[in-house]
């Protein structure tokens, strides 16, 4: 890189950089100021403007606020008290921002249900928060019965929608509600140190978590995107990531709201529409996650991928070996990729578009962001200590996992750790006595390196990095090693126990658009890998398990691991004696975990 390319690259960064910190500054400073009194304001300036717009329904400013008034008189009938949770499982639309703005206005907590769980997770996402209320959609009953609701305590469940059932309507019961402005009786005091979301991470490996969401974290992610992506009156953001995530639920329709844009809301993302919706709703920007680009890139070529006049879109895990053709293909002209986790307190913004990097922290902004790459072992998760005792820092280009400093610093709200419902959870995500004595850390779980000019580049989740013959196996860059084999749609990669033999073997489950052909494949791994990393064994399947956030769940893989009994799928092991993928069989099978195969 030049030194004119890399003083450009410093000047869009800053320029950047400035605006999100205008935006985000004056929020410490206002405390009493909350995103539910951001929405009145709003309404006051941009009445009849549409705010929010789905192929069913619209909600100007003054409707989204009126409507959110509604629900926070609903609220204060059922004697709802500040701090108590409602817990709320419904689809993406209009209506979603309305609800949770509207209870937030008077002091209510709002957990955002995965709208994907059932059974024994619903439950528990549920039982987390000791909500008071639940409204469920009526179009997802179905699966809202098939919770424990004994373990709910009592809660009153209500419904949106028409539908007939036990329990009473809350659209009815909303309705009779004033929406004028709430009287100064109405109002309970907030403050941005108050909790005002539960928002649930994946649980890619295990039970969700309840991360604690307050109204600071609000504030802060919806400004400070709305000053990086320059959000301005005529912008279109389109929205079809779940609003249960704060991306979808908060970020992208703050963003663009604070700018007097219209928000545009799809229920679910669907790659055969998504650029006829584009060009439909005449969008200027849309939120991503890496997968959602994937299967953009994956999809036949269309008409309206190339009719749209997008100009920027914003969002996270998007890998490199598809962001060129990602931005080149559809014609992109700016891509905002960032790094932040929901409860966490790091974001990393990669506002120049550095193929690849998750973003970096200018020399300016290191002291007022203090984060640090460690040296991590991946069988035991926990960070590496020095003969002092103190946390190891990675060198340049090593991964580590990436840790940012805890400062429970009133005036710097943006470096604490609000944690989650379950105080265990809280405490297993905190390194203390790090590089200096009652020092306190957040663990991201995330394996990063950074390069020699401060750029981030994520390299793959803790828990799914896997050790096999004395080194460090990431399964995200096994999977992007396959992915670019001709055939290959998609691949997940995860670590398997091989009895009598030390550490994981890798795995690969892929998806293809038809039969591959093995010899090649294998030849392709071979080619593309170094030994340690090439996977032992390919699964063929039909379609891979998926969060509602597109995040790959290998728990059940895992277990099943290379059992031909425990599925139809096809299991083949790479044989180092015919250098070819055989059939595993219940023979072979046997062999394997009896520890008769030496690896």
């Amino acid at each position: 890189m030049g030194f004119f390319d890399r003083l450009n690259r410093e000047y869009t960064g800053l320029r950047s950089v400035l605006r999100a910190l205008k935006m985000t500054t004056p929020i410490g400073r206002n405390p009493g100021r909350v995103f539910p009194h951001v929405i009145e304001e709003l309404a006051e300036r941009f009445g009849d403007r549409e705010a929010l717009v789905s192929a069913l329904e619209k909600l100007t400013y003054r409707e989204l606020n009126e409507r959110a008034n509604r629900y926070a008189r609903w609220a204060l009938a059922q004697g709802l008290k500040k701090g108590d949770v409602v817990c709320l499982l419904m689809p993406n639309r209009p209506e979603y921002l309305a609800v949770w703005v509207g209870l937030t206005r008077v002091g209510a907590v709002v957990s955002m249900l995965n709208t994907n769980l059932t059974g024994a997770a619903l439950s528990y996402c549920i039982a987390i928060v000791e909500p008071k209320q639940i409204i469920v959609d009526a179009a997802l009953l179905a699966q809202f019965r098939t919770a424990d609701l004994a373990r709910a305590n009592g809660a009153k469940v209500w419904l949106h929608g028409k539908v007939e059932a036990d329990w009473p309507s809350i659209s009815e019961a909303v309705s009779r509600f004033d929406g004028g402005a709430l009287l100064e009786s109405e109002r309970v005091s907030l403050s941005i140190e108050d909790r005002a979301l539960f928002v649930y991470t994946s649980g890619t490996t295990g039970m969700p978590k309840a991360a604690n969401i307050n109204h600071y974290r609000i504030m802060a992610i919806s400004h400070g995107f709305s000053g990086a992506m320059h959000t301005r009156a005529d912008d279109r953001m389109y929205i079809c990531l779940p609003m249960y995530h704060t991306a979808g639920g908060v970020l992208a329709p703050g963003a663009v709201l604070l700018a007097g844009g219209t928000a545009v809301i799809r229920e679910k993302f669907s790659a055969r529409e998504f650029w006829d919706d584009i060009v439909r709703f005449d969008c200027t920007m849309f939120q991503y996650i890496g997968e959602l680009c994937r299967y953009l890139v994956m999809a036949p070529p269309c008409e309206a991928e190339k009719k749209h006049r997008l100009r920027l879109c914003c969002g996270n895990g998007l890998r490199p070996d598809i962001w060129k053709t990602f931005q080149e293909r559809f014609r992109i002209p700016r891509i905002i990729e960032f790094y932040a986790a929901t409860e966490g307190n790091v974001a990393l913004f990669n506002f120049d578009g550095t193929a690849g990097a998750v973003g970096r922290i200018p020399w300016y902004m290191a002291k007022r962001f203090p984060t640090a790459i460690v040296q991590v072992d991946v069988d035991t998760v926990e960070p590496m200590r020095g003969p002092d005792g103190r946390l190891v820092l990675a060198p340049p280009n090593e991964p580590g996992e990436l840790i940012s400093k805890i400062l429970n610093d009133p005036s710097k709200p943006a470096n604490r750790f609000e944690g989650y419902a379950d105080p265990e959870a809280t405490k297993q995500k905190i390194v203390r006595d790090a590089f200096e004595k009652g020092d306190a850390w957040f663990r991201t779980g995330d394996l990063m390196r950074q390069d020699e000019l401060g750029y981030f580049y994520f390299m793959d989740r803790l828990g799914d990095t896997f050790r096999w013959k004395g080194e460090n196996v990431s399964t995200t860059e096994v999977a992007e090693a396959i992915n670019t084999f001709p055939s290959v749609k998609d691949t997940t990669v995860y670590g398997v126990h091989v009895q009598g033999n030390e550490g994981r073997a890798g795995m690969a489950a892929i998806v293809t658009e038809a039969n591959p052909d093995l010899a090649k494949l294998r030849e392709h791994i071979v080619r593309s890998l170094p030994e340690y990393a090439r996977p032992l064994f390919i699964r063929i399947r039909g379609a891979l398990e998926l969060t509602g956030t597109f995040k790959q769940r290998k728990v059940d893989l895992m277990r099943e691991g290379f059992d031909p009994a425990a599925s139809s799928d096809e299991i083949y092991f790479s044989d180092p004696a015919t250098k070819s993928f055989v059939r595993v069989d219940d023979t072979l099978q046997k062999r394997l975990s009896s520890g008769a195969v030496r690896l």
